[in-house]
């Protein structure tokens, strides 16, 4: 019998509340639509960037620049950049060429709403986004920190990140990847993404490159269980919940953690983890229990 997913604690349902007002409220000064031929990309970058997502990414930016004291709104600031990059990757995944995906968070994608040259567009202006957001000294008074989030932000969207696993997703289709291949498709894909999250609260707070092994071991960690839910959910999901078309890898015929390990040793991955990533906080106190949380949740929720 399939395992029942949970809410939230009230402390995490709190923040993420609190994370996703934020980020629309900051998406909607960002994206003030023009008077000019441009209003139908800026509704189109809107559509896709306001009103949906878990915004697991400027969230984990916010729990770990709380531990180092940052200020609330330079981790607004970066998180709504690391969003920016997020969505963009999901308007071009959604794309005929990628994915094909007619629904995202439970509306039309927006190529769709839109169609696919505005959404190509309204991706490449938010990817361009997330970069002039990061360089903006409002972001942090310190130069060298901001040169390190782009830097950091960069490999994590690039070849050797997000991007590059994309492309290993595309190939998926053509070829059989063993679990090693889709471990390392999946840290890329969607583990950078998540990783880059971590290490910006951290690079905000000046922590050193030697003080962040125990963080970039939780994000790593975290990334991974976040993907063998999401391959759990996308056989056992709700499209009604998720917002969007499943079991689409597994008509594809793609493999995935769920179709080399079966259903009840992903479920023991996805637990044991969880649990790595929480060992790796151990240094931390309560401080922490936010990103602890989260790191709880990642498997228990139902989308």
């Amino acid at each position: 019998m399939a395992a029942q997913p949970h809410a939230p604690s009230a402390t995490l349902q709190a923040a993420l509340n609190e994370v996703a007002a934020d980020i629309d409220r900051r998406f909607d000064l960002l994206l003030e639509v023009p008077d000019d031929p441009r209003a139908d990309l800026y509704r189109a970058m809107r559509h896709a960037a306001m009103g949906g997502g878990k915004r697991l990414r400027p969230m984990l930016v916010n729990a770990t620049a709380q531990l180092f004291g940052v200020d609330r709104d330079c981790a607004g600031r970066t998180g709504v950049a690391l969003e920016c990059i997020h969505v963009y990757s999901l308007i071009h995944d959604d794309l005929p060429a990628m994915d094909d995906d007619d629904m995202r968070h439970g509306k039309p994608s927006t190529h769709k709403a839109f169609d696919e040259a505005t959404a190509i567009l309204a991706g490449d202006c938010l990817h361009a986004l997330a970069f002039e957001i990061l360089a903006d000294p409002l972001t942090h008074a310190d130069p060298y920190v901001r040169v390190e989030l782009l830097a950091d932000l960069s490999r994590a969207s690039g070849p050797n990140g997000m991007a590059g696993g994309q492309m290993m997703d595309l190939q998926a289709e053509k070829t059989s990847f063993d679990l090693p291949t889709v471990t390392r498709l999946q840290a890329m894909k969607t583990g950078a993404l998540i990783a880059a999250a971590v290490e910006a609260g951290a690079i905000l707070g000046r922590v050193p490159v030697e003080g962040r092994k125990h963080l970039r071991g939780y994000a790593r960690d975290l990334g991974l269980a976040f993907q063998i839910a999401d391959d759990i959910l996308d056989v056992e999901g709700d499209e009604e919940l998720a917002g969007k078309a499943l079991r689409k890898d597994e008509n594809a015929g793609k493999e995935t953690f769920l179709s080399l390990l079966g259903l009840d040793r992903a479920r023991e991955q996805a637990r044991m983890l969880v649990d790595q990533a929480i060992a790796h906080l151990a240094s931390y106190g309560p401080e922490a229990d936010l990103l602890r949380d989260i790191a709880r949740f990642v498997t228990a929720r139902n989308h």
